[in-house]
């Protein structure tokens, strides 16, 4: 399982994506996890960070599950439109 930083705004973004994704090739399931339980400061770039991961994920051939995901990260999705490209578990 990956986990996500406390806080992910468009400051951290990259570096963030960049740990995510040389994380991937360890994750040994048919889905890479990502945990969101210690994020607590986010902006849009959060959402994109996930997106860009979960295509990367896909594009290995893996599922994408997203874990312990925020109310208020759930609905700023929604908002964009996005909530169902990310599956929370």
């Amino acid at each position: 399982m990956l986990v996500l930083p406390s806080e992910l705004t468009h400051k951290q973004a990259t570096a963030c994506l960049r740990m995510l994704v040389q994380g991937l090739p360890s994750q040994n399931g048919a889905a890479v996890v990502v945990d969101a339980a210690s994020l607590q400061h986010f902006d849009s770039s959060a959402l994109s960070v996930l997106l860009e991961f979960r295509r990367a994920s896909l594009a290995r051939g893996k599922g994408f599950e997203i874990r312990n995901l925020s109310a208020r990260l759930v609905d700023l999705a929604r908002l964009y439109g996005v909530d169902g490209l990310l599956p929370a578990t």
